[in-house]
């Protein structure tokens, strides 16, 4: 197997010193990389951890913002609503629920073209540029005076900020190793509950505002999009693309970067550098079709339905436990903010333990107790601790669920394909999520949280049924039974396939 590297990047100085052969010097440069069996890469941990912080420091604090100004973006109409754009916009409880459906049709549509399209377009510029686009949309929200306009502006909404998530999977997985990824998808996906807390507290004072015929909600809008406009054109001067195309690495650390990459791909990958891996359809279909994708993609969709309806509803469901408009949307914080902290720890100890099903399941069936109290108590304060419940198991088990299929899927197209495809699915729950929660139903929600609760107990049962896949298919890899596939053709065509590929359980 051929293991020489690509050559670095064009800011790296490669003046030769008189005094040593250029063999000799490659080896100066990379005397911490060894080569180990089938000549694959590994490299000194100490040289591991630098260049997992470089990538932590430049990376994941920019994915973080992208996450947290999308889910204040999409998820703020609901303070809107209790501030006063039901009633200006005359909206009944229906109309309401259309426009959060609404925004969901293209967002659903663009997931897998988008992912595809991510390298092409390089990512560095592709992501800064759908944050700024959704940005704009997101103030032009304030100025609509009907509810067609509202109509448009939440569809455009959806369509800008469509291929961010998967988009956002895919650009980590090019520069972490398969069980460094989901720690750092917790540590951009914990903006989701932190908007709320963030989103909940702006909300109250911007609600208050009032401005020649703009009153209240209008600026809610006004202020949180042109935030997400600055923080976007801000990012564009600071992504790389992929690692070939970074700047602040050292040529050692540049040659790790790879090298460790290649040795975590464990023969999935027919190139060293993701950046030379070309499209094909191929890679498509073994995407879509394979037991991961398919069981992943569901268990994805059980648990959005139960985050989408919490987010957008929770204001609503606190004011119907009896408490006034500003207070409610004040008691939306502390759950949010409990289910931040949450979502960091799940990730950190699910990579370190390396396992993602099992942590599912336990707080898939943490968030059931949480709707349990919400319908059989008559206490408000009891039922008002059942959203802490529900915060917590929901939104940890999101980022469980994307990189557990990141995981099981390799090369980059694979991984591209599959992920855009789990998240069109995820997706698709938003048109029961927007609907759980009806008017007539208030204040109890009764069908809403048993709505909830049923899909948490499907994602029990996929988490359960993808567990005894993986481990039946690692078995069969272990005992030489998938040896055969190594003659079948290019080994290189194998992906995820390869024998030496094992599943994350």
């Amino acid at each position: 197997m051929d293991t020489k590297s690509p050559s670095p990047p064009e800011h790296i100085d490669h003046k030769e010193p008189e005094h040593l052969p250029a063999d000799a010097e490659k080896r100066s440069d990379i005397e911490k990389i060894n080569t180990t069996w089938e000549g694959v890469a590994t490299i000194d941990p100490e040289l591991d951890k630098r260049i997992t912080r470089k990538f932590d420091k430049h990376l994941v604090p920019w994915l973080f913002g992208f996450w947290l100004f999308a889910f204040i973006d999409r998820s703020n109409i609901g303070n809107a609503r209790i501030d006063g754009l039901a009633d200006e916009l005359h909206l009944d409880a229906n109309k309401f629920n259309i426009a959060l459906a609404v925004f969901y049709v293209p967002y659903i549509c663009y997931d897998v073209p988008s992912n595809l399209v991510l390298k092409y377009f390089r990512a560095g510029y592709y992501l800064p540029f759908l944050v700024t686009a959704w940005g704009l949309v997101s103030m032009c929200i304030g100025f609509v005076k009907s509810y067609s306009g509202l109509l448009v502006a939440r569809f455009f909404l959806g369509l800008c900020e469509g291929g961010l998530l998967g988009g956002m999977v895919v650009y980590l997985s090019m520069f972490y190793r398969r069980h460094q990824l989901l720690y750092r998808i917790t540590l951009f996906y914990c903006a989701a509950p932190l908007s709320g807390a963030f989103g909940g507290l702006l909300a109250t004072g911007l609600g208050e505002i009032n401005s020649g015929s703009y009153k209240g909600w209008p600026f809610i809008f006004f202020v949180e999009g042109a935030i997400t406009v600055a923080y976007g054109i801000i990012s564009f001067f600071f992504l790389p693309h992929t690692p070939s195309d970074v700047k602040f690495l050292t040529e050692e650390e540049y040659e790790g970067a790879l090298a460790r990459m290649r040795s975590d791909a464990h023969g999935s990958a027919p190139a060293v550098d993701v950046a030379d891996e070309k499209f094909d359809w191929y890679w498509v279909r073994r995407a879509i079709f394979n037991w991961n994708t398919l069981l992943l993609s569901l268990n994805f969709f059980a648990i959005i339905t139960p985050i989408y309806s919490f987010s957008l509803f929770l204001p609503t469901i606190i004011k119907g436990l009896g408490f006034t408009k500003v207070k409610a949307q004040l008691l939306t914080v502390p759950p949010n903010f409990c289910a931040f902290i949450a979502v960091l720890l799940t990730g950190y100890y699910s990579d370190k333990l390396r396992v993602r099903g099992p942590l599912m399941i336990g707080l898939a069936s943490l968030a059931i107790v949480g709707y349990i109290m919400l319908i059989a108590s008559y206490h408000p304060h009891t039922r008002y601790g059942g959203t802490f419940f529900v915060a917590v198991g929901v939104f940890s088990c999101s980022p469980l669920v994307m990189g557990w299929l990141s995981n099981n899927l390799a090369p980059h197209y694979v991984r591209a394909t599959g992920t855009g495809f789990q998240i069109m699915i995820g997706n698709m729950s938003a048109f029961i999520a927007t609907f759980t929660y009806l008017q007539e139903d208030a204040p109890r929600y009764y069908t809403g949280h048993a709505i909830n609760i049923g899909m948490l107990v499907f994602s029990v049962f996929l988490s359960i049924s993808n567990i005894l896949y993986c481990k039946w298919e690692n078995k069969k890899r272990e005992t030489g039974q998938r040896d055969s596939r190594l003659t079948e053709g290019d080994e290189e065509q194998l992906g995820y396939r390869h024998p030496h590929f094992k599943y994350t359980i």
